[in-house]
């Protein structure tokens, strides 16, 4: 199998995506992630101009990577300089990284416009730059060259950046990756001039030079035009992990992988790695604060996720029959989601999923899938909540333990003045009560719940709002004669309103929460025309969940 170098750009490019900012500690988890993954580089950052990056460098020398090298970024020296006297030249060689990148200008309308120099000087630059940082006397680094605004500048200009690209490889470059750096081509464009590119380099001498490809993702097209640059002849590809980066971000670097290796038969990270994709996906999500996108190809959630009925029935016979791959390939899992489209199909198949078999028993899943489609007309929606969906399942089976019954439960919510030296208290009520600033209230929440177990337990908790009151509430309750509830924790809280029409007060409300143990991660929901009504039915859904997939016995004594 032939060789794609995969270059990972997430610690640089990828860091310049809106809400991403990564420490040096950040920096050097997702070093040993890459690493692991097997990546051929990492590019960390840009040492000498971000000194968080610099920083980075001098602290990666301590971890010793095992299947990747380190690549530091920069640019060429400036109009005019030396690169032996140039400061950022310098910073680049002392950053010890075994290769350098250079981002080197090759639009003839960015020299003149953006450097603000002649054609002629960009070209002594690259090729200056290039030859000083590759010399054995100055560190003898492996020197890489991205062609900025490559395919742009060939529609301006049809020779120019073939120019500069043949300029670095004179000068020693190892490979040189033309750049869509607008994010604006196709993939017919960018297969055309990659093939250009690799023509002119072959005959001028330099087989030897690697041509890559570096994409953003402004039509949507980065891993396409990825894709369409190295079926013309790049044999290095740059990306970032989940397709971080600015604007609408760069080529996702696992999608490339994982198309490239599964379905092109290139020989891109070893062969173990693949069934790791989703957990580098989530890992790296995790760094950089990222909610994961649940359909990214191969590793999202809903990449192999099933709702349509009529794909369920096909399922049951062969999963290929509605799935591209296996998802276990890429360290995914097929899925199959229970909604209104669902039919017996597609309950018998979830059923099975969540470890309950239906074979022999088809009045069950006909009763389930009447009872899921008719809550889904109230509101419900069980795609997105796997536990209260399993609930549902095995209380029609009679499987389900009865932990608690409910006596009563109630919130009060207001707010307490605070006093204040030389102020006026009540007019901070008043103040609060405008609408104004609240500089001086504190708003409280309370919450008490009677529920039956063994025993009787009655709890009160304060809460940050009424529904943070509630679950402590309930949470102290359950754990009197449950002590495995006092683990769980609300992770995450979302509220819909379902009938724009009556979009006030009285409209009807779906809340969709989640939940974990540290183990687990589970998600229910509640509907109600109350939000704290449809909050406390997901709640104590929840918890129940819980309990039981801990294998929990009910001490419940009904009277």
């Amino acid at each position: 199998m032939e060789h794609v170098v995969l270059y990972d750009t997430t610690l640089r490019d990828g860091a310049q995506q809106e809400g991403i900012s990564l420490s040096v500690a950040d920096k050097l988890a997702a070093l040993r992630i890459l690493d692991d993954l097997g990546v051929d580089v990492i590019e960390g950052g840009w040492p000498g101009a971000i000194p968080k990056d610099t920083e980075f460098f001098r602290a990666a020398a301590r971890h010793p990577l095992v299947h990747a090298r380190l690549a530091a970024f920069g640019a060429t020296v400036r109009p005019g300089a030396d690169p032996a006297f140039d400061p950022q030249v310098a910073a680049l060689r002392d950053s010890g990284a075994p290769i350098i990148t250079l981002v080197a200008k090759s639009d003839p309308r960015h020299v003149e416009r953006a450097l603000r120099t002649t054609r002629e000087e960009n070209l002594r630059m690259v090729t200056d730059t290039v030859a000083w940082l590759s010399d054995p006397a100055n560190g003898g680094a492996e020197v890489m060259v991205d062609l900025e605004h490559f395919f742009d500048g060939l529609a301006a200009d049809p020779d120019y950046g073939i120019d500069v690209m043949l300029a670095a490889a004179r000068a020693g470059a190892g490979a040189v990756i033309p750049c869509d750096t607008n994010g604006g081509n196709l993939p017919g464009a960018i297969a055309r001039s990659i093939a250009r590119a690799r023509t002119a380099l072959d005959e001028a001498g330099f087989a030897r030079v690697t041509m890559g490809i570096h994409t953003h993702n402004d039509t949507g097209c980065a891993v396409a035009n990825a894709l369409a640059a190295v079926e013309a002849g790049a044999r290095h590809v740059q990306g970032t992990i989940n397709g971080y980066g600015e604007r609408t971000g760069n080529a996702n670097l696992l999608t490339c992988l994982a198309n490239l290796q599964v379905k092109m038969g290139y020989e891109v990270v070893p062969a173990g790695s693949l069934a790791h994709l989703g957990e580098v996906s989530r890992r790296m999500s995790e760094l950089t604060n990222i909610v994961p996108f649940p359909r990214e190809p191969y590793t999202g959630a809903s990449a192999f996720a099933h709702k349509a009925g009529l794909h369920a029935s096909a399922i049951r016979v062969d999963p290929g029959l509605y799935q591209h791959i296996d998802p276990e390939t890429v360290g995914n899992g097929m899925r199959m989601l229970v909604s209104e489209m669902a039919g017996r199909s597609s309950i018998e198949l979830k059923a099975r999923e969540l470890g309950v078999d239906l074979a022999g028993r088809p009045g069950v899943a006909q009763e389930v899938a009447r009872v899921v489609k008719e809550r889904e007309a109230q509101g419900y929606t069980y795609d997105a909540a796997d536990a209260s969906f399993e609930l549902l399942l095995r209380d029609q089976l009679g499987l389900l333990p009865r932990y608690a019954r409910v006596e009563s439960w109630k919130v009060t919510s207001g707010e307490q003045a605070l006093p204040r030296g030389g102020g006026d208290a009540g007019g901070a009520d008043a103040r609060a009560g405008r609408g104004q600033a609240r500089t001086g209230v504190l708003a409280e929440s309370e919450a008490t719940v009677k529920i039956h177990t063994g025993h009787r337990h009655i709890r009160t908790a304060e809460g940050n709002g009424p529904v943070n009151a509630l679950d402590n509430a309930l949470r102290a309750a359950l754990a009197r004669d449950y002590p495995e509830a006092s683990a769980t924790r609300l992770t995450d809280f979302r509220v819909r309103i379902l009938d724009p029409q009556h979009a006030g007060t009285d409209a009807t409300i779906r809340v969709l929460i989640s939940l974990t143990d540290g183990t687990r991660t589970w998600s229910t929901v509640g509907v109600g025309t109350d939000v704290i009504e449809a909050s406390w039915e997901a709640l104590f859904d929840g918890y129940w969940w819980g309990l039981a997939a801990s294998g929990v016995r009910s001490l419940l004594i009904e009277l």
